[in-house]
């Protein structure tokens, strides 16, 4: 069998040893952005997966540009040295690469972790104000953010540059800045979200700009080898929402702006919106960005699959597949995907008697 899945592929400086790579995943377990013990097994498990780039959670680039008071933070010097700790140890025991995802909650923030209800935080919990381009809720009983001043929109393009400028020397290697699931920079893209009237709403090239100017900015703060990406969404699956047509003039646009690849991913800009639930329902938008913006695509949503996930690769519909809940149910889901392609991938030596070739056992679990 054709295994494009295990082709190695290279973005800007970066070498990975094949296609598949752990989506990002909110942990909900740090310690004011600090990453804990939780991140160092969890993160250390996953870089023996099997995958080539593990990408670490998406982290806030301010304190309260997070999700949860448990999600990780690039803003302190405290945040750097614990995500040095733990990606170091990844580094040591494990065979990926490194990527963080960074990024702004916006009007998502100040909310309860998902185990506790996930909903806005109560006045007894340390809620924050959150920003928006609008003064427009998340949804019903979420609280109303604050409409961001021109001002307060260069402080957060300059925390997005800081908190790049600490991921380099913490040395991941490849950094992503979130453009998605309804978190700031994807409220300022959509239109359902953003009604300002100023330079940075209106219409598609107004509401590109804040992610435009990011992109920019950060790409001048990390350096030529470092892989430069953002995910950003295909369709917000809502009446007047993104369309695949807005999601492609974005990545060109970001393309021209020196960003190396980018993550296709789609929904999450409020509360009643639906994703599709057909396995791979991004790879065909995935696809037309790929063809239209001529630049690589990782691909993400409802891949479980190992066959399907090498479709995906073989047919040209992205270059890499990231996988989420698959790698949480399974994590050495790349040793599973290697075995059903006929495929070679690293394992630790500690572990390397339960592979095939000194295992009769696996293949009674194919």
């Amino acid at each position: 069998m054709n295994s494009a899945l295990f082709e190695p592929i290279r973005l800007a400086g970066l070498d990975l040893a094949n296609r598949i790579v752990v989506s990002p995943m909110c942990q909900y377990s740090a310690d004011d952005g600090c990453a804990s013990d939780w991140h160092m097994t969890h993160l250390g498990m996953l870089a023996n997966s099997g995958a080539g780039l593990v990408v670490v959670e998406a982290t806030g680039v301010e304190r309260h540009g997070r999700i949860t008071h448990g999600c990780t933070g690039l803003y302190s010097d405290h945040n750097e040295a614990a995500m040095s700790r733990v990606i170091d140890h990844g580094r040591r025991i494990g065979t990926a690469k490194f990527a963080i995802q960074i990024a702004h909650a916006g009007r998502k923030g100040s909310a309860l972790r998902p185990w506790q209800g996930g909903g806005p935080l109560p006045a007894m919990d340390d809620p924050w104000q959150t920003l928006a381009p609008s003064a427009l809720p998340f949804g019903p009983n979420w609280h109303v953010p604050r409409e961001i001043a021109i001002d307060e929109i260069a402080r957060v393009r300059d925390s997005f540059v800081s908190a790049a400028e600490r991921a380099v020397r913490v040395g991941f290697d490849a950094i992503e800045m979130h453009f998605a699931h309804g978190y700031l920079l994807h409220e300022f893209f959509s239109p359902v979200s953003n009604k300002r009237n100023d330079a940075y709403g209106g219409s598609l090239e107004n509401r590109m700009r804040f992610l435009r100017e990011t992109a920019q900015a950060v790409r001048a703060a990390v350096p030529g080898h470092i892989a430069l990406g953002a995910r950003i969404t295909a369709s917000d699956w809502l009446d007047g929402g993104v369309t695949i047509e807005d999601a492609v003039v974005l990545a060109k646009a970001l393309k021209a702006d020196g960003l190396d690849y980018l993550c296709v991913s789609s929904g999450g800009l409020t509360a009643e919106a639906r994703n599709p639930n057909a396995p791979g329902y991004n790879a065909d938008l995935a696809a037309r960005i790929r063809a239209e913006a001529d630049i690589p695509v990782r691909v993400v949503g409802l891949i479980v699959d190992p066959k399907q996930a090498n479709e995906i690769i073989a047919q040209g519909k992205a270059d890499m597949v990231a996988l989420a809940r698959a790698m949480l149910d399974n994590p050495h889901w790349g040793w599973l995907a290697a075995d059903v392609l006929g495929a070679e991938v690293a394992r630790p030596p500690q572990y390397q008697r339960a592979g095939p070739k000194l295992w009769a056992g696996r293949a009674l679990q194919l």
